[in-house]
């Protein structure tokens, strides 16, 4: 004859076998939209897609400008910028609240202690009082039958990510705006060199200018024409000189510290333009920190949808206490002075006006617009990325034909020096070659930033040095 089961060992064994019944929907990451290759890139001359890993930038991108000062405000930011030091703080919130969330699939154990002295209020005296102790030590454990607290894990393990995720961003937002703010810096340092240079030579054809006025052969307009020529570089020098400092103070609060404590000295200007893989497509989902997030926001809804669903399902709750009361302390833990207890309940709501089927109702809305909102992520960061190779090809192009204009814009200047010297020509047509020529020498400094700067949007666009495999291999396993 089959011996029977105690009843006391079924209800124990039960939780553990619905333990893994969740309610919850199986995640699976949104599908979206996807190319097989950037439009632009073709166009771009010298940036070509890459093959899946192949010398893809996974880590100081910044350092492809070849610039040691750039170097150390890149590592100095990650240190002092404020910005930063917000999404770690939390992050490291999220990664508490995860832990929290862990602690709740627990039992708790808890211990319990008094002591107590009572007697008579009036007569008696001491013999009439008298004294006792009591002890107990108490576990509770709420299994997580339906995946109510499974699901609450997962939704704080996907918030967690997407915090890392923000902290990525923050981390490649704050250097990439460093970069930018310390090449337009140096290349206003380039363009104050042009200036000094024309200046100079400006100060020299009024000297000229003037000889040849008290001389008698030229005319006073003349004079004044280098006059008013001169003046008007030293003013745009001085409006350089303001924008520079702008950039100073912008690099200054970057890293932290207010700009009356921080100065960069004049340096040479190294217009280099970095090679920037750009990698398939699909590559782009794992490499941006804000997708990333976006995609680790869509799994924290679907979490929500279990939580929501496990509302429909009784809850159990099991107990245990042993304790005890003696007189003295030493008897406490006497088997005669113990008593133990087990308990279990169960609550399962009746009617709540549909407050449920609202719950459930908005986690499923809250999903679908996360799944919107990560969808156009997607599109924004593929938009984002063909602006930056369309933007990249047409500078390349067009710092070629200014590097040109340039140069005959040089020779142009110095010819109508050479005639205004002989006599061949007036002194306004010298004015307008020099304007020409310093114009076009500015022009191509401005196109050189603007290749930099493109560069530096487009390995932002790219997602900089950002890998998200850790997030699939962190994506809660589903029964």
């Amino acid at each position: 004859m089959t011996p029977m089961i105690p009843r006391r060992l079924v209800l124990l064994a039960l939780p553990a076998v619905l333990a893994g019944c969740a309610v919850g929907p199986r995640y699976a990451r949104p599908d979206t939209a996807m190319a097989t290759a950037f439009k632009e890139a073709p166009a771009a001359d010298g940036w070509v897609p890459a093959q899946p890993g192949d010398a893809l930038d996974r880590g100081d991108w910044w350092t492809r400008f070849g610039d040691p000062q750039l170097d150390a405000l890149a590592a100095r930011v990650q240190v002092s910028n404020q910005n930063i030091a917000a999404a770690v703080a939390n992050y490291a919130q999220a990664q508490a609240l995860v832990r929290e969330q862990q602690a709740a699939l627990l039992p708790t154990l808890s211990l319990g202690g008094s002591a107590r002295r009572s007697g008579p209020v009036r007569g008696g005296g001491a013999s009439g009082s008298s004294r006792s102790y009591a002890a107990s030590v108490a576990a509770d454990w709420s299994p997580d039958l339906w995946g109510r607290l499974g699901e609450a894990v997962n939704s704080a393990q996907a918030n967690a990510q997407a915090s890392a995720a923000d902290l990525a961003s923050a981390r490649l937002s704050s250097i990439g705006s460093v970069a930018a703010n310390y090449l337009a810096l140096r290349e206003a340092d380039a363009e104050i060199g042009l200036l000094d240079e024309t200046i100079a030579g400006y100060e020299r054809a009024l000297a000229i200018t003037r000889n040849r006025y008290d001389a008698g052969i030229a005319a006073q307009t003349d004079v004044l024409q280098a006059q008013t020529q001169l003046l008007g570089a030293q003013a745009e020098r001085v409006a350089l000189r303001r924008s520079r400092a702008t950039y100073e103070h912008a690099i200054a609060v970057l890293v932290g510290v207010t700009p009356a404590e921080f100065a960069i000295a004049p340096a040479a200007w190294r217009p280099v333009v970095p090679a920037v893989p750009t990698g398939v497509p699909s590559l782009l989902l794992q490499r941006r920190p804000d997708i990333a997030g976006a995609e680790r926001v869509v799994a924290r809804a679907n979490a929500q949808i279990g939580i929501a669903r496990a509302a429909y399902y009784p809850s159990i709750a099991l107990s245990g206490s042993v304790g005890g009361s003696a007189s003295r302390v030493g008897d406490l833990f006497s088997a005669s002075s113990l008593l133990w207890a087990l308990g279990v309940s169960v609550a399962q709501t009746v009617f709540d006006g549909g407050a449920r089927d609202a719950a459930t109702d908005a986690a499923l809305a809250a999903h679908a617009s996360s799944v919107a909102s990560y969808r156009q992520t997607v599109l924004s960061a593929f938009q984002d990325v063909e602006d930056q190779l369309s933007a990249t090809a047409a500078l390349a192009e067009q710092e070629g034909l200014r590097r040109d204009a340039s140069q005959a814009a040089d020779r142009t200047e110095q010819q109508m020096l050479n005639r205004y010297r002989a006599g061949q020509v007036g002194y306004s047509e010298v004015v307008n070659a020099q304007a020409s020529a310093l114009n076009a020498r500015r022009t191509l400094a401005q196109v050189q930033l603007a290749r930099q700067t493109a560069a530096v949007s487009l390995i932002q666009a790219l997602g900089g040095g950002w890998e998200a495999d850790w997030l699939r291999a962190q994506e809660p396993a589903r029964p």
